[in-house]
């Protein structure tokens, strides 16, 4: 019998290339997101290769969440393993000028969101008695940047929870990753700046950034390790990212 991995934000990104790529070794697939149009056309490109169940979630909904959990049919409701990529970055003002409506929707996505899902997905795991939780942060956990303020401050949030799960959750076979990307070419940067594409590109201009199928092998590798194996936290960064220098204002 096939696993079945249980998907959050497949409509796009990072979300439909791991999607794609368990697919391709044939898991059993629960995919969610706001979109139902694009959970439908993944479903109809992947469902050839495996079985696909999609479900149309806003991870801020609670009861959405546990509702979608509990109603999952019989083919898909043994869940091994857990993505948690619903998430967003919104904007990029500094702290003292920023759309405080922004804040509230990376904190009830990046933080409550993730941790609905996880609630509601993990006596299944437990259940099943191995499996692996990845939960999509960011370099932007560890690494401060202009405007990162809240999003930055949700990610680490993932990271710790991350960690902490991992305590939780000895002895029950289940494994615990934060996957942090760096510079990645996907939607992200669309969104945060409010459908501006050009002003997205501009980003990635003269790079070679990290793609939702770099992130998507990463993550496949980790899943699908040697159940004595835990990968704790794994930070990913193009080789054409680094670190800068520290910033230091000086006066006149």
């Amino acid at each position: 019998m096939a696993n079945t991995i249980f998907i959050t934000g497949a409509t796009a990104g990072f979300g439909a290339a791991c999607a794609r790529r368990f697919a391709a070794a044939g898991w059993n697939l629960v995919l969610t997101g706001r979109r139902a149009d694009r959970l439908a056309e993944l479903a109809a490109e992947l469902s050839p290769q495996c079985k696909v169940h999609t479900v149309a979630l806003d991870v801020r909904d609670r009861d959405a969440v546990q509702a979608a959990v509990d109603a999952l049919p019989a083919p898909f409701a043994t869940i091994h393993s857990l993505i948690n990529n619903a998430g967003l970055a919104l904007g990029l003002q500094p702290a003292q000028a920023c759309d405080l409506d922004q804040w509230d929707q990376m904190i009830d996505t990046n933080v409550k969101g993730l941790a609905y899902v996880t609630r509601a997905v993990l006596p299944k795991m437990i259940e099943v008695g191995e499996g692996t939780v990845v939960n999509l942060a960011s370099v932007a956990a560890k690494w401060p940047y202009p405007g990162g303020n809240v999003y930055g401050a949700t990610k680490a949030f993932v990271r710790q929870f991350s960690y902490n799960l991992r305590c939780d959750l000895s002895g029950t076979g289940v494994r615990v990753t934060s996957i942090e990307p760096g510079l990645a070419e996907s939607e992200f940067s669309i969104v945060r700046f409010g459908g501006d594409a050009a002003r997205a590109a501009k980003v990635y201009e003269g790079t070679e950034p990290l793609t939702p199928d770099d992130i998507a092998e990463s993550i496949f590798w980790v899943v699908t390790l040697p159940k004595h194996v835990n990968i704790n936290c794994l930070e990913i960064m193009p080789t054409c990212q680094s670190w800068s220098p520290f910033h230091i204002h000086r006066e006149g």
